[in-house]
């Protein structure tokens, strides 16, 4: 049986998360390489020249410049389903926002919810 070892990518603006993020993967799976997209358009344009992969998870945020979590969602949603049925997105947040908070978990794409910064032991029981 193959070890089950997706593949990691962070859409986050906030450097501080994206390396707290970084550093939970690395001690909790040993996750690396990782990549990491400072807003949601580089997200999907690594999704779109990044194709051909077995497992992703994406940890996304919502609030971001350029293109915000809720506006990669829907750009997401365009993409073809042979991408998208091997990917699993986790928001990823530090909002209060009841509304936002509902908005994510609804939506069919997203596979949960976390706070930020997420606890290592939600990371190991989710991924090993």
């Amino acid at each position: 049986m193959q070890e089950y070892k997706p593949q990691f990518v962070i859409i986050e603006d906030n450097l501080i998360d994206q390396f707290i993020t970084k550093k939970l993967l690395k001690k909790g799976l040993d996750v690396n390489p990782l990549y990491i997209a400072n807003n949601g358009k580089e997200g999907i344009d690594w999704l779109v020249k990044n194709p051909n992969h077995n497992s992703l998870v994406i940890f996304l945020d919502i609030q971001m410049p350029i293109m915000n979590g809720f506006e990669f969602l829907d750009e997401f949603s365009r993409l073809p389903e042979d991408i998208k049925e091997k990917i699993r997105i986790y928001v990823l947040s530090s909002t209060l926002d009841i509304d936002e908070i509902k908005k994510a978990k609804e939506n069919k794409y997203v596979s949960d919810f976390w706070n930020k910064p997420f606890r290592l032991d939600t990371l190991k029981s989710t991924f090993l």
